[in-house]
C-alpha cells in the first residue's frame, strides 16, 4: 500500500512526496487508518520505526479538515514527550507535513523563558507539544487551557515513567476533556507501563511492533574488551580512522561526557557533549551544530539522546555500556536509520561484563566480538596523543629539575 492510497488531505499527501516517503512503515501501516477513524491507539514500537509520522500523519488531516468547517480556535492536540530534544523533533515533524495545510504547531518546554512560550500560546495554536514539567507549570499558573483537546499523544511513556514525571502526568489528566481519543505510544511494556495505558485509552486497539532481532540488519555492531582506564585511547584511536564521519559517543553520566570531552581535548580532537546541565541555548546550539556535520563528535547520555533522530550518524559508539539492556537498542538504533548502513561499537570492562551478559540475553543472541591481540592493545596506547603528552611534560619537568639542581651547586 501506497500513501497516495490513503483518504487524507492531499495537502499532505504533497508534503509527504517532498519528504520522499515512499509506502508506509509498519507502525504507520497498522496505526494510521484506526487514528483517522477516531480509535484508541496502544502503540508499542522502537523508536526509528516511523511512529512519530505514523501519528502526526492522521492528526494533521482530522485537524485539517475541522480547519476547514471553522471548528472554535484553542490546542485540539496535546502531544506529551520526555525530552526538549524529542518534543522539538515531533514539532518539526509535524510542521513539515502539515506545511500545506491551515494546522498550526507549537513546542513548549524547560530552559526557555515563561513569557515568550505564552506570548505565543495566546496567539492561538492546533497542536501542543509540550514536556510535562513546563507543561504542568503552564497549566497549574492558569496560563494555558487545555478544555478543547480531543487528542492526547503520550510518546515514549516508558521514557516518562523513568524520568520520573508520572506525577506531572497524572495530574495533568484533570484539566483534560474525559471524551477525547488518546494514542499511547512507548518503546517497551511492563506493568507500571500497562496501569498507565489502561488508565488513559478506552477499547483501545493495541498495536505491538517486535521483530525478531532488534537491531536492524543494516546495523553492524560489536564488542570490544577494553579496561575502564583505557578506554580514552581507544575512542581517540577510533575518532582518528574515522575522522571524517559523524559519530556519536554514548556515556553513562554527565560528569563522565565531560571528562571523556577533556581528555579528546588533549589529544587535539572536537567534541562537544550534550546532557541535562546544559543550557537548553547550548544543547540547541550543539544540536543544530551536530545535524548539520560542523561538529563530527558528539558525546551523549542517554536520557539527553534517546528517542532523537540525527540525519547521517554513521558510527555509534558505547564508550560505557548501558545499564539497561533495552537503552542498548536504543543506542544503536541512531545509525543505519532507513536504508542507510551503520556501524555500533561498544567497550566493555571486566566491571561491565554482567551488563554484556544481559544485554546479549536481550537479544537473544551473542554479539560480536572484535578481537585485539595484546600487541595490538599496547599499540593503540603507545600511539595516544594524550600518552605522548604526558611523556613530553614528564621529560620538561625532569630538564626543569636538572636545571634547578646546578643553580644550586653554583
Amino acid at each position: 500500500m501506497k500513501f497516495d492510497n490513503y483518504n487524507i488531505y492531499e495537502g499532505i499527501k504533497k508534503s509527504i512526496a517532498k519528504l520522499d516517503y515512499k509506502k508506509p512503515t509498519d507502525i504507520q501501516y497498522k496505526a494510521i487508518p484506526n487514528i483517522l477513524k477516531g480509535e484508541d491507539v496502544l502503540a508499542i514500537a522502537q523508536t526509528g520505526t516511523g511512529k512519530t509520522a505514523a501519528f502526526a500523519i492522521p492528526i494533521l488531516h482530522i485537524l485539517q479538515m475541522k480547519k476547514i468547517k471553522d471548528r472554535p480556535d484553542g490546542v485540539k492536540c496535546l502531544v506529551m514527550a520526555p525530552t526538549h530534544e524529542l518534543a522539538q523533533q515531533i514539532n518539526e515533524v509535524f510542521k513539515s507535513l502539515g506545511k500545506h495545510t491551515r494546522v498550526t504547531s507549537f513546542c513548549v518546554h524547560g530552559g526557555v523563558e515563561r513569557a515568550e512560550q505564552v506570548e505565543h500560546l495566546n496567539q492561538g495554536i492546533d497542536v501542543l507539544i509540550a514536556t510535562p514539567g513546563r507543561l504542568a507549570d503552564l497549566v497549574k499558573r492558569r496560563q494555558l487551557d487545555l478544555h478543547r483537546v480531543e487528542i492526547l499523544v503520550l510518546d515514549e511513556a516508558d521514557h516518562m515513567l523513568d524520568l520520573g514525571f508520572i506525577g506531572d502526568m497524572q495530574h495533568l489528566m484533570r484539566f483534560l476533556p474525559k471524551r477525547r481519543q488518546t494514542l499511547f505510544f512507548s518503546a517497551t511494556i511492563n506493568e507500571t507501563i500497562k496501569d498507565l495505558a489502561f488508565s488513559l485509552v478506552h477499547n483501545a486497539i493495541r498495536i505491538q511492533i517486535s521483530p525478531k532481532d532488534p537491531v536492524a540488519k543494516n546495523i553492524q555492531h560489536g564488542v570490544s574488551f577494553v579496561e575502564m582506564d583505557d578506554k580514552r585511547f581507544f575512542l581517540e584511536n577510533v575518532i582518528k580512522t574515522n575522522i571524517d564521519k559523524k559519530i556519536l559517543v554514548f556515556v553513562r553520566t554527565k560528569v563522565r561526557a565531560e571528562r571523556v570531552k577533556k581528555a579528546m581535548e588533549r589529544c587535539e580532537l572536537v567534541t562537544d557533549t550534550i546532557h541535562s546541565d546544559k543550557l537548553q541555548a547550548e544543547r540547541e546550539s550543539t544540536m543544530k551544530s551536530f545535524r548539520s556535520g560542523d561538529l563530527k563528535v558528539l558525546i551523549a547520555t542517554d536520557v539527553s539522546a534517546r528517542g532523537i533522530d540525527i540525519p547521517g550518524v554513521e558510527l555509534v559508539i558505547n564508550y560505557d555500556l548501558p545499564n539497561t539492556a533495552e537503552n542498548y537498542v536504543h543506542r544503536v538504533g541512531r545509525t543505519g536509520r532507513g536504508s542507510q548502513k551503520g556501524q555500533a561499537v561498544s567497550f566493555c570492562s571486566k566491571e561491565e561484563k554482567e551488563l554484556l551478559e544481559e544485554i546479549e540475553q536481550n537479544l537473544g543472541k551473542p554479539i560480536k566480538i572484535l578481537e585485539l591481540s595484546k600487541s595490538d592493545y599496547q599499540q593503540v596506547i603507545d600511539l595516544s596523543e594524550e600518552v605522548s603528552t604526558d611523556w613530553k611534560s614528564l621529560i620538561k619537568e625532569h630538564e626543569l629539575s636538572k636545571k634547578g639542581k646546578k643553580r644550586k651547586k653554583k
